[in-house]
């Protein structure tokens, strides 16, 4: 098992393990669906749909690495900096630095 020192060393790595466009595009969806879940939880005041948004965050993205990548998510190695990498790389895929 890699060990990273820093997120910034991580970053390279976790967009290794996301090269097939489909599985970005899972992972895309399934961010969109969690901020929507988490939004709708806290209009709503219902905590019961973070559960939501945690099964369909993960879920995409498990279903891309499973079928797609035919890789082991990073979350089970690296849980907090796979994290902030599903978020980093949702920003750059916004932002035009990552294609879908």
């Amino acid at each position: 098992m890699s060990r990273f020192a820093t997120f910034r060393q991580f970053y390279p790595f976790y967009l290794d393990e996301h090269r097939h466009a489909v599985s970005r595009r899972l992972h895309f969806v399934g961010s969109c669906g969690v901020l929507l879940l988490v939004a709708f939880a806290l209009v709503r005041g219902q905590p019961r749909w973070l559960l939501a948004a945690l099964v369909c965050g993960y879920g995409f993205a498990w279903v891309g690495h499973i079928f797609f990548e035919k890789n082991r998510p990073a979350t089970f190695r690296h849980p907090f900096y796979s994290f902030a990498g599903d978020w980093v790389m949702f920003w750059d895929i916004l932002r035009g630095r990552i294609r879908l």
